[in-house]
């Protein structure tokens, strides 16, 4: 009687769990692959632990419903260490084991490694860009979309603000491969264009090296008033901090991938900073959910928020959301659908997206600050994608900014 009680006892536990299983969802997979390792791994888990956020977020609100089956979201990750090879056998990995709908990558240098995977049937998915270089979005990639806005805006205004101080002679000293290249490029006929002079181009490893005291003298025997320099954040301090060791007493232009707020931590010295001219900070732009963003993002992390953790994120629920309204789960549905889930507003999200182009451009307005007398400036807030001053007004009127005094029109020339 005894065995026949323990046996009842455990077919019938077995039913229970057997019963639970059945309404637990199923998951739906998207994959990162970044630098999690190595001189840029701040920038890499910054963009990565906003997924995470996310996706996190997502799952204690109960995922998604689509045709009447419930499914939460799992995010799978690995390091490429910026290595375009180990980006494309990542990519694959998520797609061909994880069946991911979506793969999130933030460097100009391995999406180009991965473009190809998404066109061949059978392995769609979403490449979710980060890069302000965007000749890789002008491809007709039937399957990207990126939240950054054209670098060349930044440089653009970076340009007219140092010639606007009177510097003349600028040197760089920015970071190698296809987005530095870019930024060196652009950056040295606009800053021609304006009157300026190159002095001198002396491009380093910031993925790799931590000594740049041979590209710094080599740019200092020429005098210039300021530096163009940038890459990932932590590397891009101790540039400044070498430079300023050396006795460089001139301004620095940031390219939009260091993140000045993320400078001034790792340094803890602004003096360092006078002159500055670069991308603003995030936290510093006047939106409501700013800072309860950040206190959730620090109390998870450790950390505070960057651009990188509020873009990743932002995409993250802007992606379920369309899998909402399609009641789909195919990555081409979901591509073909995310502007039903725009635009994001500044009072339930840091970052807005006010819409998104035919090539998968999100509609994001860029933020920039410079440093005097040791204090950031407020945030000019600007939107280059209107095209006619209606649009802008519109758009404008849209924003939850607190400080709508700060947004300008600065359309990409």
């Amino acid at each position: 009687m005894k065995k026949l009680k323990a046996l009842l006892c455990s077919v019938f536990a077995f039913a229970v769990l057997a019963g639970a299983q059945t309404v637990f969802a199923d998951e739906i997979v998207v994959g990162y692959t970044g630098p999690l390792s190595g001189p840029a791994a701040e920038y890499g888990q910054d963009c990565m632990y906003g997924l995470d956020m996310a996706v996190k977020e997502l799952n204690a609100a109960g995922g998604v419903t689509v045709k009447g089956k419930k499914y939460t979201f799992r995010m799978e990750r690995l390091d490429d260490r910026a290595d375009p090879t180990q980006a494309k056998n990542n990519a694959l990995r998520f797609v061909n084991q994880n069946k991911a709908i979506a793969v999130f990558n933030p460097m100009i240098t391995t999406l180009a490694s991965i473009m190809s995977i998404p066109q061949t049937p059978g392995n769609e998915f979403i490449i979710a860009g980060y890069t302000s270089i965007h000749t890789i979005m002008r491809q007709g990639h039937p399957m990207i979309i990126n939240a950054v806005s054209d670098f060349t805006v930044y440089a653009q205004n970076m340009a007219e603000q140092g010639r606007a101080r009177g510097w003349k002679k600028l040197a760089m000293v920015v970071t190698m491969g296809g987005y530095g290249d870019a930024w060196r490029k652009a950056f040295s006929a606009i800053w021609a264009a304006k009157g300026g002079s190159i002095v001198g181009d002396y491009p380093a490893n910031y993925y790799v090296d931590t000594d740049f005291s041979s590209q710094l003298t080599a740019a200092m025997s020429k005098r210039p008033d300021a530096l163009l320099i940038g890459g990932p954040s932590a590397t891009t301090a101790l540039v400044i901090e070498q430079a300023r060791g050396m006795g460089f007493r001139g301004g620095f232009i940031l390219i939009d991938q260091a993140k000045p707020d993320y400078v001034a931590r790792v340094l803890k010295n602004m003096k360092l900073l006078e002159g500055m001219i670069s991308t603003g900070a995030i936290a510093a732009l006047p939106l409501p959910a700013g800072e309860p963003f950040n206190n959730r993002f620090r109390a998870a992390y450790k950390r505070e928020m960057t651009a990188e953790c509020v873009l990743h994120y932002n995409v993250m629920k802007v992606i379920a959301k369309t899998i909402a309204i399609t009641n789909s789960i195919n990555p081409v549905d979901i591509r073909r659908n995310l502007h039903k889930a725009l635009p994001t507003s500044g009072d339930q999200v840091p970052n807005e997206l006010f819409g998104i182009d035919d090539n998968g451009n999100f509609y994001c307005g860029l933020v920039m600050q410079t440093v005097k007398d040791g204090k950031f400036s407020k945030v000019d807030y600007l939107l280059t994608f209107p095209k006619t001053q209606a649009e802008f007004e519109k758009y404008k009127k849209m924003s939850k900014s607190a400080e709508p005094e700060m947004i300008r029109w600065a359309p990409l020339q």
